[in-house]
């Protein structure tokens, strides 16, 4: 399956969008910059936080805490993702969930993105968003209502590497979920199925390093796509939008299931990266650097469970680092479902195996 960038890429460039617009979508309905794309569980209040990171940068949140919990100290899971999305879509869908299950739960916008702090705007740090996850724990830890020995994390997409890279370095993180996980560090900087050749890679760092002229000069930071595309003459294509504003004709099926979720009623919100802009263009510089997860092993005895799509086009980084884990561990492949489906679609996500993965996981730390 070809590269979903390099596909927006070609689409970009060739001019193949239909009159399809966001109005016919029902997306022009859709402006009010507090819309959730979910209904909050009537068990289940939600209230807003912030909290630093170790950088200062502060960090937009939304706490979901179960109703009529009296004084008891619960469990919390610290949820994030996917890359480019904010905590008002499916990030907060699963929070609502998992907290109506018994759960607190704190889902965040990664520092540079949605309601954060950060005065660089749309720009990714591998460091900073692992970093993320840390600060998170360190704010849930210290709610009253919380069993600051009972942590764990539920990341989606983009973030999950993010989410397995700070368990290693952090064991106050007692257990590790991921749903259609994705690798950036390895998505930017190999390309999709490590499809890049050497110097493909070589002229992916070129263009970044010539962009950072083109950036202090102007002393401003141009969009572009963070994962790095080649036309059919081989050289660097460009863009300025994560996805298309209109769906093109007999689109690619992986391009066609992110325009479903992000660009139309059923996903969209105004603050999503992914929903209506791009990243900064030198932003896959620092994922050429920063490994994910490098250290893996460092987490066992604590759990990882890894859920992916049967269809998903990302199965293949759960699959991969569900090698490369030690024990315990578990990979939970759900039918019929693709990359996107587990953003939202509730009947496919398998929130009851997650619920039991993390009881468990907790039961078995203390």
């Amino acid at each position: 399956m070809k590269n979903l960038v390099i596909m927006i890429a070609a689409l970009l460039m060739s001019g193949q969008a239909i009159s399809q617009n966001l109005r016919q979508q029902g997306v022009s309905k859709m402006q009010d910059q507090e819309r959730y794309t979910f209904e909050l569980n009537d068990q289940v209040i939600r209230r807003e936080v912030t909290f630093k990171n170790k950088y200062g940068i502060t960090v937009a949140a939304d706490l979901y805490t179960p109703k009529n919990i009296g004084n008891k100290k619960l469990p919390v899971l610290i949820v994030s993702g996917p890359f480019g999305a904010v905590k008002e879509q499916s990030s907060g869908l699963y929070a609502n969930e998992l907290a109506a299950r018994g759960f607190v739960t704190l889902a965040f916008d990664p520092s540079f993105t949605g309601e954060s702090g950060g005065d660089v705007r749309n720009v990714a740090s591998p460091e900073i968003f692992t970093e993320d996850f840390s600060a998170a724990v360190d704010y849930a830890g210290l709610l009253p209502s919380v069993d600051r020995n009972r942590i764990g994390v539920m990341a989606i997409c983009g973030l999950s590497g993010m989410a397995l890279t700070a368990a290693t370095s952090d064991s106050r993180i007692k257990a590790v979920a991921t749903a259609s996980m994705y690798d950036m560090s390895r998505s930017m900087s190999r390309g999709h199925k490590d499809g890049y050749t050497l110097e493909q890679r070589k002229k992916v760092v070129d263009y970044l390093s010539q962009q950072r002229w083109v950036d202090a000069e102007k002393g401003s930071y141009a969009l572009g796509l963070h994962e790095v595309p080649f036309d059919k003459n081989g050289d660097i294509a460009k863009g300025n939008r994560v996805l298309p504003e209109t769906l093109p004709k007999n689109p690619d099926p992986v391009l066609a299931s992110f325009f479903d979720y992000y660009r139309t009623q059923r996903g969209f919100h105004p603050r999503s990266i992914n929903s209506t802009t791009a990243w900064t263009a030198t932003t896959p510089m620092s994922f050429f650097s920063f490994p994910m997860a490098a250290n893996i092993k460092m987490i066992s005895p604590r759990p990882i469970m890894l859920i992916a799509g049967e269809k998903a086009h990302s199965l293949y980084y759960s699959e991969d680092v569900y090698k490369e884990a030690p024990e315990p561990k578990e990979l939970v492949i759900v039918p019929n479902a693709d990359h996107v489906d587990l953003y939202d679609k509730t009947d496919l996500i398998p929130f009851d195996k997650m619920e039991s993965f993390f009881k468990k996981s907790f039961q078995q730390a203390n």
